[in-house]
């Protein structure tokens, strides 16, 4: 690799490092927000504990894309899951973003990144639609996880993700825990 080629790379790795700012609207166990770039890793490593149930999916495909999913939002921030439907410009805003991010790279790593990000976004394979699952299972799992203020929306969870999260008996079993807590949440919140 040359000279040139590592000052991209290193280049392309200062700009994504700003997702380690971007904040979210969830809280962790201790009630600090929760950054983009935590959400990320977590998601990888929800997506290698369960490695087993995809077996014959391609995993390093599964995990790449877990990395990249979200990496648009360096530029622009998050948008909750709660407030999407407010902005119908999100996939394109994404899109422009990576486009940012990626231009100092080569154009293979960057068709590469482009590549997984649009095939997560529009689950156009198995492995995007287990990464799209993974990651609307591991919002709810956090928002019953952290440390909420008092106006968190816990009734969100109950139907987040739904489409995603019903299409493989794995998701099936962690939708029906995670709703369990949320259940209980509503209830603790109920009798405050």
């Amino acid at each position: 690799m040359d000279i040139m080629k590592i000052k991209g790379c290193l280049a392309f790795l200062q700009e994504a490092e700003k997702l380690k700012s971007v904040l979210r609207s969830a809280h962790s166990s201790t009630g600090r927000v929760e950054s983009t770039a935590e959400h990320s890793w977590r998601l990888c490593l929800m997506a290698m504990i369960f490695e087993d149930e995809f077996a014959d999916m391609d995993m390093l495909r599964i995990i790449k894309m877990c990395l990249v999913h979200d990496l648009g939002e360096a530029i622009h921030g998050d948008i909750p899951a709660v407030e999407r439907e407010l902005n119908p410009h999100k996939i394109e805003q994404e899109k422009a973003a990576l486009l940012h991010l990626t231009h100092s790279l080569g154009e293979k790593q960057r068709e590469e990144i482009l590549s997984l990000w649009q095939e997560y976004e529009h689950a156009v394979s198995p492995e995007a639609r287990v990464v799209k699952a993974l990651d609307k299972l591991e919002t709810i799992l956090q928002h019953n996880q952290g440390i909420n203020p008092p106006d968190f929306n816990y009734e969100f969870n109950m139907t987040y993700g739904q489409e995603y999260t019903s299409t493989h008996p794995l998701f099936t079993l962690i939708r029906k825990i995670l709703d369990e807590d949320t259940r209980q949440k509503i209830a603790e919140r109920a009798q405050l």
